[in-house]
């Protein structure tokens, strides 16, 4: 006789989902760690757990991979943890070449942690092919391209270097984070491999960290995703679901960011308190051509300037922004500015007068007075 199960067990087993049929608009939250199996050992769907799977994941890992016109998208907990898994993806005694102006963080983990897996690093200038040409090894594995380069805006030909690699047995992987697949799709470039930290454009709200990488070859996919389980470094399924809502407004968010950095960076260009202006929009800049046609639908929404006078004088005008919050990262609704040299410290090449804006979606009439106000010698 099957007895009545007590209060512990009523309260789990009556708040299981039963309503496998209903159909909401907007996508649950999958919170659960792990999934049923059936009596036989089987299960009805991909679902085991959630370090291997879970269905806010896979939304976002097929959204993104389409986005980008890749195969393949592995989605991780932050953007380092996507770029560390194509570091581990190596084998010890690899060489990479990076770009001389790189996410500091980046060029951190190779000293700091991948130097003890025996991977060495050659950092090069890269909008100049002759230099990544003559850096290349006998034992290089992968050419890392970020165009425009953070945070100076450098731009590398991808489509170029991507051949460069190939002809030498080496992969190319692309940060697209900057740029986004509006504005710039590597895979289809010749590049092997698209990283995102979709902490920002993607998440495009500043309250989600996530990361990912997107592949077409079926090898390479089958490493990332082996690392992606077995190191365990994947997004929450709320983190996910951020992520995924992000993605329905992304192209909105950085058109209209986009529009706004060019009428910024055309404004700062001309200001006489401003030595340079960095942003691939302007015909000043030395790339510009390139920029025209790799980023063929648009420019993006960072740029960098740098100040005509000292460290503390150019910290002093991103204090007097009202409508640009001091704070690192990007990608996010709202203006940001940075001193990036204070972030990076004493051994970082940026230089001590440069600031980094990530452009929002205020009102540009706004974001300019606000320039205009910080830069006057009169407060």
């Amino acid at each position: 006789m099957k007895t009545k199960p007590k209060f512990e067990t009523i309260a789990i087993k009556s708040t299981e989902n039963k309503y496998t049929d209903s159909a909401p608009v907007s996508t649950p939250i999958y919170l659960s760690s792990t999934y049923i199996r059936n009596n036989d050992g089987s299960y009805t769907n991909d679902f085991v757990y959630s370090r291997a799977n879970n269905p806010n994941r896979a939304i976002i890992e097929e959204s993104i991979a389409i986005l980008e016109n890749g195969k393949h998208a592995f989605a991780f907990s932050s953007g380092m943890a996507a770029v560390s898994a194509v570091f581990q993806s190596l084998k010890s005694g690899d060489h990479i070449l990076l770009p001389d102006d790189i996410y500091y963080a980046i060029k951190k983990l190779m000293e700091e942690v991948f130097k003890r897996w025996n991977l060495s690093v050659d950092l090069v200038d890269m909008s100049n092919l002759e230099n990544v040409k003559t850096a290349i090894k006998p034992n290089t594995a992968l050419i890392w391209v970020e165009s425009p380069s953070n945070p100076q805006l450098k731009l590398s030909d991808i489509a170029a270097i991507a051949e460069i690699a190939h002809q030498n047995n080496a992969l190319c992987a692309v940060d697209n984070t900057w740029l986004t697949p509006v504005f710039q799709n590597p895979l289809a470039l010749g590049a092997d491999i698209v990283v995102h930290s979709t902490t920002k454009y993607f998440g495009g709200h500043s309250d989600v960290i996530g990361g990912c990488v997107v592949v077409n070859d079926e090898k390479i996919a089958e490493k990332i995703k082996n690392i992606q389980i077995l190191s365990g470094a994947v997004p929450a399924p709320f983190d996910c679901w951020l992520i995924a809502r992000g993605i329905q407004t992304l192209k909105l968010r950085v058109k209209k960011q986009s529009k706004n950095a060019l009428k910024l960076a055309q404004y700062l260009e001309n200001h006489p308190r401003v030595e340079k202006t960095l942003y691939p929009g302007l015909q000043s800049h030395p790339q510009h051509l390139l920029a025209k046609k790799q980023q063929k639908k648009g420019f993006g929404a960072m740029l960098s300037v740098l100040i005509k006078g000292s460290e503390s004088e150019t910290t002093a005008i991103a204090a007097k922004l009202a409508y640009f919050t001091l704070a690192t990262s990007l990608g996010g609704v709202e203006s940001l500015v940075e001193h990036r040299k204070s972030v990076e410290g004493e051994n970082s090449p940026t230089p001590y007068n440069l600031l980094r804006i990530s452009v929002g979606i205020e009102h540009i009439d706004d974001l300019i007075a606000d320039w205009k106000n910080a830069l006057s010698m009169n407060n």
